[in-house]
């Protein structure tokens, strides 16, 4: 396999993965590739000694997060699951509205175009900021029932997911993605004391990504609670387990 030629973006030098694992100057690595080679990466690197952002999804598998966790901790590393979406002026105006309220029903859908499985990871994976948008305004969620429609030829597919709250309260989550398919969201959430029907223009989002690194700083840092980790780690592997899932409830009925 020939390998790409190593050069200068923006006057910094790219180097090898190899010089990066064994290398005493890299102390952080950043990980934006395919979902299907996180895992490797991430454990590549902790086994290194080096901290980790990785985008989400963290991992392909609910067991293999948990691992990835317990070996960051043994090395005493931070390992960070980026999350963009929950830094969203959306999703922020959707935490205000949604706080304090009883809700009846739910849904949430989401379009786009197509994605490749082998590289993403099953929709309930590539599409999981929208699971983690549920669960961090609804709590905990359990799963119902789950199906697939797939078009392969024409490379479409449907995943519709029925899941409930602690308080037995309904959500459905859509994915739907294939050619010529616009990258939308569509919501509607009923609430005892009114509804709120899509999302209204809320501003432009800033620097999310900036954000989430500071996030990150913040944590290598020491600046989050035991508290605050913990409750994060314990949502991050939640939406994991139930993507999961979702995957073998969807399997299950082929």
């Amino acid at each position: 396999m020939q390998r790409r030629e190593l050069r200068n973006i923006d006057e910094v030098q790219q180097i090898s993965l190899e010089n990066a694992l064994s290398s005493p100057k890299v102390e952080v690595a950043y990980i934006c590739s395919e979902s299907s080679s996180h895992e490797d990466y991430i454990r590549q690197f902790l086994n290194a000694g080096k901290h980790v952002l990785v985008e989400y999804p963290m991992t392909l598998s609910w067991e293999a997060a948990q691992d990835l966790w317990k070996l960051a901790e043994q090395k005493g590393k931070v390992l960070h699951e980026e999350h963009v979406e929950l830094l969203m002026e959306e999703f922020a105006f959707l935490k205000k509205e949604v706080v304090g309220k009883d809700l009846l029903k739910g849904s949430l859908l989401f379009t786009a175009g197509p994605l490749e499985e082998e590289r993403f990871g099953f929709p309930a994976f590539s599409g999981i900021s929208r699971l983690t948008w549920l669960v961090s305004l609804f709590g905990e969620l359990s799963l119902i029932s789950a199906t697939l429609e797939e078009r392969k030829e024409d490379q479409h597919m449907k995943m519709t997911v029925c899941l409930e709250t602690e308080n037995k309260r309904p959500l459905t989550w859509i994915e739907e993605k294939g050619p010529g398919l616009k990258r939308n969201r569509h919501l509607s959430f009923h609430f005892k004391s009114g509804s709120l029907e899509n999302m209204p223009n809320v501003g432009v989002n800033k620097n999310i990504f900036l954000k989430d690194q500071n996030i990150f700083v913040q944590k290598l840092l020491g600046q989050f609670s035991e508290k605050e980790l913990a409750a994060e780690k314990k949502r991050i592997l939640h939406c994991l387990w139930l993507a999961e899932e979702i995957q073998k409830y969807c399997y299950s009925k082929k």
